[in-house]
């Protein structure tokens, strides 16, 4: 009789730890999951301020249709790539690059005309953008912790046999493009 005791114990703390052990990877795979749709959310925010910004620059740059033209092509193509069911990391990464070195040249660009520069709509309008690039960049950086973590989760000893056996895959993390990896001149 005590051995039956002692097989059911064993047995109750074997289902215990798969119970555990399957409910923190699924905590960490939502927490993954979230952290990618914060990024969606400061996308979204970047998507409507663009328009906006655009239609202020207009009024004062005649000379340089050129660099709205790849606005509103980078900014479609971001938001082609973001709503496009199945996108990958990397595919997004790539559209949302292009658009990020297209609002940097914007910004140059409008280096050239001073009363664009001292306009208060203008002024607010890049400061909005700023604003939301550092959260892009925060919701970045939160979406990569949360990938370091799950992803470090699934591969230690013992759970990553329970996370093979249930088929749970590391997440890709966001990677700067390659562009912005070399040192800034000066």
């Amino acid at each position: 009789m005590p051995s039956l005791y002692i097989i059911l114990a064993i047995v109750a703390i074997v289902a215990l730890w798969l119970i555990t052990t399957y409910n923190g990877l699924i905590r960490g795979k939502n927490q993954v999951d979230e952290s990618y749709s914060d990024i969606d959310v400061q996308l979204k925010r970047r998507y409507d301020l663009i328009p906006n910004l655009m239609e202020t620059v207009k009024g004062y740059m005649t000379h340089e249709r050129e660099t709205l033209v790849k606005l509103t092509e980078a900014r479609t193509a971001a938001m082609t790539v973001h709503d496009k069911p199945g996108a990958t990391i990397a595919e997004r990464e790539a559209a949302e690059n292009q658009l990020s070195g297209t609002l940097k040249t914007l910004f140059a660009v409008t280096e050239n005309y001073p009363e664009l520069k001292a306009s208060q709509n203008f002024a607010q309008l890049q400061d909005e953008l700023s604003d939301t690039e550092n959260k892009i960049q925060a919701a970045r950086r939160f979406y990569n912790g949360n990938v370091r973590d799950f992803n470090t989760k699934i591969q230690v000893f013992p759970t990553n046999l329970i996370a093979g056996i249930l088929s749970f895959t590391k997440y890709d993390f966001f990677q700067a493009a390659e562009g912005e990896r070399a040192n800034v001149q000066v």
